[in-house]
């Protein structure tokens, strides 16, 4: 339970305020917020170029080459793609801090190889396109943030990472992000992470979603419906873990859901199987709710196989396979957390409510390894993520733009 902040609480809150002000009032600040305005269709042709390079998960080559030649155009030095395909890049601060704040955007889409983007269009002011919200409009912030400090020659004391990761979407499994974290090194030079995801200013993400998926298989000798019939289907073995699994009991709190989103299996309507298989996904607020649902689903496979099998000959033809193909980890920003303070301190600054909210995104990586993060949206509104009809409509998105800017700027120091 949350009580009065403490006299010193109060005081470091109000510091934190104060020097956002300032960072506000610098003449420099000012000429960012006003590039941003005056630049909008820039931006927005950024975003339609960028949403019409296909990257789908494991295929975001094009989509980083492009963002190294765009950060090497807003003047960040040192610009490279790493061995994944995480484009960096480094704007350098007045001192030789060892720290950086970094400043992230995942370059992929939902969308699988061979998507169509001929899609990808203005209508009036709103834009349109797989992946025109998610994530066109968080990488196209990091190029309007980039290219405003540079116009304004916006200077911080400590030095910006920028990153465009690969892998956030999907089976991607956070693949970019786990990378640039298990570099030692630069784990250690990030003070603070700001992942621009989306669209929207209402929300700031310092509670990491967990989730868990498995792919379950179940194989069998398979055979004709007519002479064969008595045989272990597989799909019906499936069918009674599901059953089983649907029968765990799950808390209301903390929040944990579990669903089969996919299953296949089998090749004729007269036909006994092979191979069934389904895959699930398992999400909690913490760790041990994931640890509990994994070992249910477990339980819940191994007691279908071993019934399906009592009594027959042919037992040792059924087979099951649980397979991990997924795993984000759960984790929480303390909240007397400088960074938590200081967005805090830049919405209230920018009269911008907003709400501490709880997602699955980039930002679960540098939280589970003790870095202080949070996600963010880039301004603007959006809809119809996932899918083909997905909108962007940049009205407000100067909003979302100052709130970054100010944010890294109280943070990185003027």
């Amino acid at each position: 339970m949350g009580g009065m902040p403490t006299a010193s609480e109060a005081k470091s809150q109000a510091d934190v305020q104060q020097k956002v002000a300032r960072a506000a009032s610098d003449r420099a600040v000012h000429e960012a917020f006003a590039w941003f305005r005056a630049h909008e269709r820039e931006i927005s042709d950024l975003q339609l170029e960028i949403a019409r390079i296909p990257a789908p998960p494991f295929g975001e080559q094009a989509r980083s080459e492009w963002l190294r030649q765009r950060f090497v155009e807003a003047g960040l030095e040192d610009a490279q793609i790493d061995e994944l395909g995480n484009v960096l890049a480094i704007r350098n601060g007045s001192t030789a801090e060892a720290s950086v704040i970094a400043l992230s955007a995942h370059i992929d889409t939902v969308f699988p190889a061979g998507t169509s983007t001929a899609s990808v269009r203005r209508e009036n002011d709103r834009l349109y396109g797989p992946g025109i919200s998610d994530n066109a409009s968080g990488v196209v912030a990091l190029l309007a943030i980039a290219r405003a400090m540079e116009a304004s020659q916006l200077r911080t004391a400590a030095p910006i990472l920028f990153i465009g990761n690969v892998g956030e979407e999907g089976e991607g499994n956070l693949r970019g992000m786990r990378h640039i974290f298990a570099n030692r090194v630069l784990r250690e030079r990030i003070s603070a992470m700001l992942v621009l995801d989306g669209a929207g200013t209402d929300t700031i993400v310092t509670q990491a979603l967990g989730s868990r998926r498995f792919e379950v298989t179940v194989r069998g000798p398979g055979g004709h419906s007519w002479s064969d019939f008595g045989v272990v289907n597989p799909i019906v073995v499936l069918a009674e873990i599901i059953q089983r699994f649907r029968a765990t009991s799950i808390p209301s709190s903390p929040k944990t859901t579990f669903n089969v989103g996919v299953i296949s299996g089998g090749t004729s309507v007269n036909s006994i199987p092979e191979t069934a298989m389904m895959r699930v996904d398992t999400r909690s607020a913490v760790m041990e709710q994931m640890d509990r649902l994994e070992l249910a689903l477990h339980e819940a496979v191994n007691a279908a196989v071993e019934r399906a099998t009592a009594g027959k000959n042919g037992s040792a033809d059924i087979v099951s396979q649980i397979r991990v193909i997924g795993n984000r980890p759960a984790a929480e920003l303390p909240p007397d957390s400088r960074l938590l303070a200081v967005i805090r301190a830049v919405d209230a600054q920018l009269n911008n409510p907003s709400h501490i909210h709880r997602a699955s995104t980039d930002a679960n990586i540098p939280l589970s390894c003790g870095c202080d993060a949070v996600a963010i949206g880039t301004g603007g509104t959006g809809g119809g993520a996932h899918t083909l009809q997905e909108w962007y409509d940049p009205r407000g998105r100067d909003l979302g733009l100052k709130r970054i800017l100010l944010a890294v700027t109280a943070l990185a120091g003027l």
